[in-house]
């Protein structure tokens, strides 16, 4: 199968990654497919060893009902899949949220339980992340309970609590390696988006900052806030720096402020993410580790660089 269908025609590809448990991942996705009147179809087995197997389907799609029935059927599947365009597949441009996406945890709320505030402090994180706060507004609000708390909470909070989620690393580097330019951005804070972008291998960071007197932080954001304009701005600016445009971006995300860079993008992937990111992106991660997003572009996992 050719990397670069025939872009005159409308191909699609349909990828499914599950764990090696899943029974006959490829023949259930091929029966899906067929049930929903997909004729001629082109199988690749992207991964049948290691901790995650992997499939594709590349045929050329027909009436839209058809589409629609594939996308209908393959929700059944106890699996994460992508139904994607098979032209451009393989995206130039990383743009990933940070917080509960490139890492495990949520730094505010790990900094929060320094101060004895980490419960009020997530249940504020979490509406914000759903949407039902103004993400401005609760960071502010956040940030303001943590008034005094010393700066060497900072640093605890990112040795003792924050760690990178499974595939990480294996996602910068294969996209890196494939020519690929890589930017976390977080409505977290600089200290943390700094570290976690080394530790990753992001090329690039931005974030929030944290004013302080040299010893405790102060209780105020510097402004302007990053949140979800900025970070659709943030890809807009990388794409353009780099003569790529939007349709060339991977954005990675799982809250409400993600939501804007997420809907731009090329291939737009909801990770673990509240129900208001998984309803508009263009796939979701929900059983895989980040590997599946190199998946889903179409990288056989004998391609993935390890790190």
């Amino acid at each position: 199968m050719t990397q670069n269908p025939d872009t005159s025609r409308n191909f699609l590809a349909v990828t499914a990654v599950a764990a090696p448990s899943k029974a006959d991942l490829a023949g259930q996705l091929g029966d899906i497919l067929a049930a929903a009147g997909v004729g001629a179809m082109q199988l690749r087995i992207l991964s049948n060893t290691g901790p995650w197997q992997a499939c594709e389907y590349v045929f050329e799609a027909g009436a839209q009902a058809e589409i629609e029935a594939v996308r209908a059927g393959v929700k059944g599947l106890e699996a994460d899949v992508a139904v994607l365009p098979a032209a451009n597949r393989r995206k130039r441009l990383l743009i990933s949220d940070m917080d509960s996406t490139i890492i495990g945890q949520e730094c505010l709320d790990e900094l929060a339980d320094f101060a004895g505030l980490k419960a009020e402090v997530s249940a504020i994180t979490e509406r914000a992340m759903r949407g039902e706060l103004d993400f401005e507004g609760a960071l502010t609000t956040r940030v303001a309970m943590l008034k005094g708390l010393e700066l060497s909470a900072l640093e605890a909070a990112y040795r003792e609590r924050i760690t990178l989620n499974p595939g990480a690393r294996t996602l910068t580097a294969t996209m890196k390696a494939h020519g690929a330019h890589a930017l976390l951005v977080s409505g977290g804070f600089t200290f943390f988006t700094s570290r976690v972008a080394e530790a990753s291998g992001f090329d690039a960071h931005r974030g929030n900052t944290l004013s302080d007197d040299g010893a405790v932080l102060m209780g105020d954001v510097g402004t302007p806030i990053l949140g979800r304009e900025a970070k659709l701005t943030a890809l807009d600016e990388a794409a353009a720096a780099h003569g790529l445009v939007r349709d060339d971006a991977l954005a990675l995300g799982d809250g409400a402020n993600d939501l804007d860079m997420i809907r731009a993008a090329g291939l737009g992937i909801a990770y673990r993410a509240k129900p208001i990111v998984a309803e508009q992106a263009t796939a979701a991660i929900n059983h895989a580790d980040l590997t599946a997003a190199l998946f889903f572009q179409g990288y056989m996992a004998s391609e993935f660089v390890e790190v």
